[in-house]
């Protein structure tokens, strides 16, 4: 424990003061010392800074024999000089994080189990459409069984890219592999397109031949099944997150993941799609020359389906490019960092996303000379996180130059 400064001391005599000196190795006074007992202003404005967090005051571990004592000056007057005992260890208060706030990531574990369960109740469920739709001939059957295909192939696919998205950073992938969600929902996406563009053509030149046969009975107790099975799914999949506005980017609760939530749009979908095949097995079983309104229905409900998928691919891309993540107002994250006192500028302010639900930042601060750098980017640390929850958090601390009002790369964007 050192004592320095050319501030005074204060204590009860010069001999106790020696005294002590002596006995304690690990105290140690430097700049000899101008012994004035009247002052002890130096010693508790210092700051102790530990593994246990930090303390106003001065302290150290003093060991004789038969005792273990904690020096600490709090006022200079107790036993010996400054000397009180104490217990042996440190307040215990809240840490700093040393770079970085813990990651909650379990939110994939339950994506994980909600897109199995939904996996299984789809496969098994595609089986008997897919019987449905042969026995009874209908084209919206085998629409909804195709339909149920395609989802099924995105379940797998949101699966391995959670397992994937799971795997630790490599330095080839110093970020990890979060992005393989985004991939996976954007392939789903387009893989349903596909699949929907081809039914549309079929029901099309079903509607213009009507050369076609169907079994009411069938029909209606398959899509009635249908309806059923895709309620189901539905709320297995369903999330309760919901966003705060106004520029925070955390939800109460947990986050949405980007694959649940492109699977429970997809469900959104089948059961749309599934009931209108029950109503239109319902008109067809009791009106059965009304037969066309099976192709029809079709065409109809697989344009909802396209429209229902969009919202998925806009964020997926927004993600790959780099734009700024939903909830997440530049201009507010730049206040933030202005509103810390000592800070005179932000500039290379980046914010991205790496998936959906986790975001990153990096930003540089010029702060005014003599402010305290580590001080600066505690706080700024502290209050940007409390706030927005980043994934990723880069910030870069420089003294402020009258050259950076002129600097275009130091300029934020304009809109």
């Amino acid at each position: 424990m050192v004592f320095t400064n050319n501030r005074k001391l204060k204590g009860t005599n010069e001999s106790d003061l020696q005294r002590l000196l002596d006995d304690v190795p690990d105290l140690i006074v430097v700049d000899p010392p101008q012994i004035h007992f009247d002052d002890c202003d130096l010693l508790h404005s210092r700051e102790y800074s530990g593994t246990s967090g930090s303390l106003t005051g001065s302290y150290g571990t003093v060991t004789s024999p038969g005792a273990h004592r904690v020096v600490f000056c709090v006022h200079g007057k107790a036993q010996a000089i400054c000397c009180g005992e104490l217990p042996p260890e440190p307040p215990i208060m809240d840490p700093e994080p040393h770079c970085h706030f813990t990651r909650k990531e379990g939110i994939d574990k339950k994506a994980r189990r909600k897109l199995i369960i939904a996996s299984t109740l789809c496969v098994m469920f595609m089986i008997a459409e897919v019987i449905g739709g042969v026995l009874s001939g209908s084209l919206a059957i085998a629409t909804d069984a195709a339909h149920l295909l395609t989802d099924f192939a995105s379940f797998m696919i949101s699966l391995f890219s959670l397992w994937v998205a799971s795997r630790p950073p490599t330095r080839q992938m110093s970020f990890g592999w979060y992005r393989a969600e985004v991939i996976g929902a954007v392939t789903s996406v387009l893989l349903i397109w596909v699949v929907t563009g081809i039914l549309v053509y079929m029901a099309v030149l079903r509607i213009l031949y009507e050369d076609f046969e169907i079994d009411a009975t069938i029909m209606l107790i398959t899509s009635g099944l249908g309806v059923g099975v895709t309620l189901v799914m539905g709320l297995s999949l369903h999330q309760h997150g919901h966003s705060h506005g106004g520029g925070s980017s955390h939800s109460h609760g947990e986050k949405e993941n980007i694959n649940v939530r492109a699977a429970f749009i997809h469900v959104i979908g089948d059961f749309i799609q599934s009931f209108g095949v029950f109503v239109a097995a319902l008109v067809i079983y009791y009106k059965p020359s009304w037969r066309i309104v099976d192709p029809i229905c079709t065409f109809l409900f697989s344009v909802l389906v396209l429209g229902t998928t969009f919202s998925i691919l806009r964020d997926a891309l927004q993600v790959l490019m780099e734009g700024m993540p939903r909830g997440v107002d530049f201009l507010e994250v730049m206040n933030t960092f202005l509103r810390i006192d000592g800070v005179v500028r932000v500039h290379n302010l980046r914010v991205w996303a790496l998936s959906l639900d986790k975001t990153a930042l990096s930003a540089h601060l010029a702060i005014r000379p003599g402010a305290s750098p580590q001080e600066i980017l505690k706080l700024a640390t502290r209050n940007v996180h409390d706030k927005y929850h980043f994934f990723e958090m880069t910030l870069q601390i420089e003294e402020f130059r009258e050259d950076m009002e002129d600097c275009n790369q130091c300029k934020p964007p304009l809109n």
